[in-house]
């Protein structure tokens, strides 16, 4: 094929063009041109959904007028009061005291703001409840249409009275047909209540009476104002019922009108809710060029980005395989000097550990064999020098007997007691070629030399046995404790004045056992600690050096690994702590 003739840069980018730009940019102009569209038509569906909750919502609060209405059409209290004839404002104060419907069904329903009747009777006094019909009243609109109908009518009722209404208020005529005579009655609604429905809508919403005044609105300054005279540019009073695209102010806008004509009303109420065009879709315009903008970006620097991959991998190819011809041609010296953490990095680092490898065979087989042969001589070694150190052990056993009975037969319980302690301790050192002993054993000598210590300096020796239950069982190689307390004695009683005390603390890890022995002795200085631990950890040893730090150590290495050997810490007076591990299951 023709591309195998195309550089692998080449290849990579022609690609990348073809398979991620191209059809990037035709999937972004689609997404923008879709999210566009939605947005519009989620505003449209969203906008009549609340335009019909709004309207149920308000037929619901129209009933509660409308109820009132009808209780007070049937309400002959009422109708006695408002025909008396008072011959004084004592008998009509003492009238209005004893009728209270009007103040309790402000008190029953939020929704009524007031409630007001109006009748042709001159002995009445207006208390803003009940209010005798002047000129001025008859001359009002509202009052000359509910005197036509006996149906009820839905207002805003804007007149210059005492304390003006100024509110949508039903309206309605209350015959009294025995009387051949009738009242107007005026419901109130409450404005908060109004204003609260439409105050979570998201876009202008508003409610008009059949005179095109704002009864409700979003913005609770359009109340009491026509819809001639908002600032919209088109005349809100004459768009039909349905959806609408306008142009508010110069701009394309939507325009949703809905009607609420209640039960048994001549007229009814217009509901218009009104959005921009450029409102909706300016977020998703926005987002769209953000994200075209970024697409764009992506492209190009991953664009340039591949570039350069492209060409830094064929460079780094190009050196590889100059490496792999000097080693076919036999240079075993040639080392790849690539970096870098992927494929051809990881590549180039296993083909230097290949040429390390064979370059570094033999040499670390021997240097391996060298290094067991000189562990084993020196594990040798110090079994040689323990064993130089015994004595014939029946003559020993025999001496140490002999001074115990003859110490027992004098009453010396405790120099017998004593010298059977050093002969158990001495058994136990002679033990120590066995290649394992139980832990309860080692601590038994520990504890017999701790006993005999403390004949010899009684007061000043101290000791603390602590040793996990469950732990006697566990196998450790033998004479391994208990240098460590001889150390901490010898040192710990010696340098300091008022003695010292031994803690011995064996603690099961469950992997391993800690074994830490720790006294309050003196301690050494930071560049005595330094001098110790390098004694203990070199593999050389001077003639002179007997069993101590130096050959536990060792035997712990030997035996189990270099992380399990001596660990030494001390502040000089405060004292010294040694800690080591030994595996359970090895």
């Amino acid at each position: 094929m023709k591309t195998n003739n195309l550089k692998l840069k080449h290849k990579l980018i022609i690609s990348y063009i073809i398979v991620v730009m191209i059809p990037v940019m035709i999937v972004g102009g689609g997404v923008v041109s879709y999210f566009r569209d939605q947005a519009m038509n989620r505003a449209i569906d969203q906008t009549k959904n609340n335009v019909e909750k709004i309207k149920t919502q308000l037929g619901n609060m129209l009933r509660i007028p409308m109820d009132v209405s009808n209780t007070l059409m049937l309400d002959k209290d009422l109708e006695r009061m408002v025909t008396t004839r008072y011959e004084s404002v004592l008998e009509l104060t003492k009238a209005y005291l004893e009728y209270d419907e009007f103040p309790r069904f402000k008190r029953t329903y939020r929704e009524i703001a007031g409630v007001r009747f109006y009748y042709d009777n001159s002995t009445l006094i207006n208390n803003l409840e009940l209010v005798p019909i002047d000129d001025k009243t008859k001359e009002t609109a509202w009052y000359q249409q509910a005197m036509k109908t006996k149906s009820v009518s839905w207002a805003y009722i804007n007149d210059d009275e005492v304390i003006p209404i100024q509110k949508l208020s039903l309206v309605r005529q209350l015959p009294f047909p025995a009387r051949r005579t009738s009242g107007i009655l005026i419901v109130s609604l409450e404005q908060e209540e109004l204003n609260r429905m439409l105050r979570q809508e998201p876009f202008e919403t508003l409610i008009a009476d059949e005179r095109g005044y704002v009864v409700a609105a979003k913005n609770p300054a359009f109340v009491g104002k026509t819809l001639e005279t908002l600032d919209y540019g088109v005349d809100l009073s004459q768009q039909e019922k349905g959806s609408h695209k306008v142009k508010i102010n110069g701009e394309h806008s939507y325009m949703i009108v809905d009607e609420l004509v209640p039960e048994s009303s001549i007229n009814g109420l217009k509901i218009v809710s009104v959005f921009s065009t450029n409102d909706i879709v300016k977020d998703a315009n926005r987002v769209s060029l953000i994200g075209l903008f970024i697409i764009l970006l992506v492209l190009l620097v991953a664009l340039v980005f591949v570039y350069i991959v492209s060409f830094l991998t064929s460079n780094r190819l190009l050196r590889l395989s100059r490496h792999l011809n000097r080693l076919a041609l036999g240079d075993l010296n040639v080392v790849s000097r690539i970096d870098g953490n992927d494929e051809i990095g990881q590549l180039s680092r296993q083909f230097n550990y290949m040429v390390e490898s064979i370059r570094t065979l033999m040499n670390q087989v021997v240097e391996k064999t060298e290094q067991n042969t000189a562990l084993e001589l020196a594990q040798r070694e110090i079994k040689l020098k323990m064993m130089a150190s015994q004595i014939n052990p029946h003559f020993l056993f025999n001496a140490l007997e002999s001074i115990r009975m003859n110490a027992h037969i004098k009453g010396e319980q405790e120099i017998a007691n004593i010298v059977r302690l050093l002969g158990q301790l001495m058994r136990k050192n002679l033990e120590v070629g066995r290649e394992r002993t139980p832990l309860k054993e080692e601590m038994e000598m520990v504890r017999s030399y701790l006993k005999i210590q403390n004949f010899r300096y009684e007061d000043r020796l101290q000791y603390e046995l602590n040793i996990d239950p469950g732990s006697d069982t566990i196998l450790i190689p033998p004479l391994i404790i208990q240098p460590l307390a001889e150390n901490a004695v010898v040192h710990g009683v010696e340098d300091k004045e008022h003695g010292v005390k031994v803690e011995i603390d064996i603690q099961n890890k469950g992997e391993v056992v800690q074994v830490r022995v720790r006294d309050n002795g003196m301690g050494m200085s930071p560049e005595r600690l330094a001098e110790v631990i390098h004694s203990v950890s070199t593999p050389d040893e001077l003639e002179n050096n007997r069993i101590g730090l130096r050959n536990v150590h060792q035997r712990l290495v030997l035996s189990y690994g270099e992380e399990h050997g001596l660990n030494i810490t001390s502040e000089y007076g405060k004292g010294t702590e040694i800690l080591f591990t030994i595996p359970i299951n090895v």
